[in-house]
């Protein structure tokens, strides 16, 4: 029995040994690769001292000494194990954790190499059993914790994966579960608990499972690019043979030659002349065994970047759907060497799609149905034939059936989900495609993504341009029609306020005039009831003279006549007769209404008609826009450089996402027109039009609930001061 545990023991490490050189021969700056090989080698030494602690024919003190062995690197395989579930699933939050606790575990398997944990041993049966410490408690409770904590992360990890990595995961986590339940008892719970080790030996066969199920992993799933590592290992063992013949020939004979020649000097030269002719030609010899080997086992060898770069060119060189699908699928036919290649995209019905690509292969309807309902049952993004599972056998068949080889989804991400497939048979060559291929078709459909919304975007506004143009050139007729209507019905409306407002001025004229006579004593003495009547009439009066030549100016200003007219104006004296036919106004609104006037105040050229209409446009709307109690200030101040007239209130203000329409014609502010319902929305228009129009600029401020300021300033640099009359001579 000894012998065939020998046997078992070294057919177990010789083939773990075998998988951790060649993964880490494809690569040693893979974490994955490293740790795996760690593993392996922590397993290796286990399963060896393993045999060796049970081995009766050593001494005791040998059998402690592998039992020094056996415990910290079981422990240490554990955590790799454990390091390499929590890689392989790209858990985040369980790597963070497995980094701070990294240390204290390899303490802990470091314990096992001594007294602490193993005392000793002594003979039990046909076996030595082991002499426990008191950390033994620790040692195999924290051991436990290793293997259920692999063991959670694996499961967890697998619930969510997707694909290949799920594939891999599940196959992990049943080797897991087969392996360590049986390992656990025959190698920890049993020596612990009754002192009995009668199953150590047979320790070793658990670990068979676990072998198996990462084999599987490996070759089944991809998980390890085996046959590159074949290929480069083979490249190594031709170089290398190459040169060690080489080496061996040339120093057979040359040597002996020389050794007849009896030149000791001679021969050490040439020994040195061939150790250079070796290193400066090992490198163009690996390169010759790489292209040999390639045109053998890797035939359908492509640079990927320098297809990418020709797939992006392609993809942005054209909108037009039919020729960037047949650019794209005939690049990735010439470069992956595929019988054929297709883009299936999905129309309304997902038994018609759009098929196209470079071949004019159909695909029978029923296989369209069934195959549609089992692949929106599928998570993967990329089914392949070779890799799908034996509960989608029903899959597999169809895709043989219709020489499909690779699905690749175009995933939109939106509530759509999908937009269709890319479709490729079987390579030329026969070769199944490989992990290589796999990723630069899983690449393609995500560019390809963007690309066929991006035309069919494009075929939509083509289908659309052929119909915009009849559309366009019906509706401009209309539009002209209309627009001739509206010209004449404008210029209709035009003459009318034109007219009306002529006709409106003479009578209002009167009116005004003769109820300024009537103030002014010339019927008689009037009561002060009457007189404050009459003021308001007067007010009014002039309110409609104001909006009666706004209206006029709004007309004027259509049709060009809008003309400044300036005249020599003191502005501080016509601020002052304004505020004076609104004080009383102001009083019966219980508001306080205050100007001071200058002093003294320059004589400039303005339009005094005009500027007059802007100055109680402001004091006006201040007035009918703050509430009971309110205070109403003007100012006039003349600066070094400008002359500033402002109109200050404490009233509703303007709500701010509204004050930047306030100065367009008929704009009113929703809070303006509760308080006020009959304005038109002309005064701030024509205010604005009539200062700038004299060189001026506007002045606004205003603050929604505490009040607004309205005027205007005038640069003296651009007014213009009436000529000084020269003295009159005797």
């Amino acid at each position: 029995m000894p012998d065939l545990y020998l046997v078992l023991d070294l057919v177990v490490v010789l083939a773990l040994a075998v998988l951790a050189i060649t993964v880490l021969i494809k690569n040693t700056t893979v974490e994955l690769n490293r740790i795996f090989a760690l593993f392996v080698a922590s397993i290796g030494v286990w399963i060896a001292a393993n045999y060796v602690s049970n081995d009766l024919s050593h001494p005791p003190s040998v059998a402690t000494m592998a039992n020094y062995f056996v415990f910290p690197f079981s422990y240490a395989a554990s955590i790799f194990l454990l390091w390499f579930g929590i890689a392989l699933s790209g858990d985040v939050k369980a790597r963070k954790i497995y980094n701070k606790a990294q240390i204290p575990l390899f303490l802990i398997a470091l314990t096992g190499a001594t007294p602490l944990v193993v005392k000793g041993t002594h003979v039990q049966g046909e076996l030595y059993a082991v002499e426990f410490g008191p950390l033994t408690a620790l040692y195999f409770i924290t051991l436990l914790l290793n293997i259920l904590a692999v063991i959670y992360v694996v499961y967890r990890n697998m619930k969510t994966a997707h694909g290949a990595q799920k594939s891999r995961l599940r196959v992990l986590f049943k080797g897991l579960c087969w392996t360590f339940p049986v390992l656990l008892m025959a190698q920890a719970v049993l020596p612990a608990t009754t002192g009995w080790f009668g199953l150590t030996n047979i320790g070793v066969l658990p670990m068979l499972i676990l072998v198996y199920s990462l084999y599987y992993s490996v070759v089944k799933h991809r998980l390890f690019d085996l046959r590159l590592i074949v290929v480069r290992s083979l490249v190594y063992v031709l170089t290398l043979g190459v040169l060690s013949g080489f080496y061996g020939v040339v120093t057979h004979y040359v040597l002996t030659l020389v050794e007849k020649a009896d030149n000791a000097i001679l021969s050490d030269v040439i020994n040195v002349a061939l150790i250079i002719i070796i290193v400066l030609a090992y490198a163009p010899l690996k390169r010759l065994f790489n292209r040999f080997t390639n045109r053998f086992f890797y035939r359908d060898a492509y640079d990927p970047q320098v297809f990418f770069n020709e797939f992006n060119q392609a993809l942005v060189a054209e909108v037009n759907l039919e020729r960037l699908l047949q650019n794209s699928t005939n690049l990735i036919t010439n470069t992956i060497k595929s019988q054929y290649t297709l883009v299936m995209i999905q129309g309304e019905s997902a038994t018609q799609p759009r098929v196209i690509g470079t071949s004019d292969k159909k695909f029978p309807r029923a296989d369209l149905v069934r195959a549609n309902a089992i692949l929106d049952k599928i998570e993967s993004d990329l089914i392949v034939a070779d890799y799908l599972p034996p509960s989608l056998e029903n899959l597999k068949n169809m895709m043989a059936d219709n020489n499909v080889a690779v699905l690749a989804r175009l995933s939109t991400g939106g509530t759509k989900g999908q937009l269709g497939y890319v479709v490729l048979a079987p390579k030329k060559s026969g070769n199944p495609y490989n992990q290589q291929d796999l990723r630069v078709i899983s690449a393609v459909a995500n560019e390809l993504v963007i690309a066929i919304q991006n035309a069919l975007r494009f075929e939509e506004i083509e289908r659309f341009n052929l119909t915009l143009q009849e559309r366009i050139t019906s509706a401009t007729k209309k539009l002209r029609h209309s627009n001739d209507k509206l010209r004449m019905l404008d210029e209709t409306k035009d003459d009318f306020i034109s007219m009306a407002s002529h006709q409106l001025r003479t009578p209002l004229t009167s009116v005004k005039g003769y109820v300024s006579m009537v103030l002014d004593g010339d019927a008689g003495n009037i009561t002060p009831l009457q007189r404050k009547l009459l003021n308001q009439a007067f007010v009014s009066s002039q309110r409609m003279v104001y909006l009666i030549s706004d209206l006029l100016n709004v007309s004027r200003l259509r049709t060009g006549k809008f003309i400044i007219e300036p005249v020599p104006t003191n502005l501080a004296t016509v601020i002052k007769d304004e505020v004076e036919q609104l004080v009383e106004t102001a009083k019966g609104r219980n508001l306080s209404l205050i100007y001071e006037k200058p002093e003294h105040f320059p004589t400039y050229l303005f339009d005094d008609t005009k500027l007059r209409q802007v100055i109680m446009n402001f004091m006006d709307n201040a007035i009918y826009y703050t509430p009971s109690g309110g205070k109403i200030t003007v100012n006039l101040v003349e600066k070094p450089s400008s002359i500033e007239f402002t109109v200050s209130d404490n009233g509703i203000g303007v709500p701010k996402h509204e004050q930047h329409h306030l100065f367009s014609k008929f704009y009113r502010a929703n809070n303006a027109k509760r308080a006020r319902p009959d304005g038109t929305g002309l005064g701030l228009f024509m205010a604005k039009k009539v200062v700038i129009a004299q060189g001026g600029a506007i002045i606004f401020r205003s603050q929604e609930g505490k009040g607004s300021t309205f005027g205007f300033h005038f640069s003296k640099e651009k007014l213009q001061t009436p000529p000084v009359k020269p003295p009159k001579t005797a």
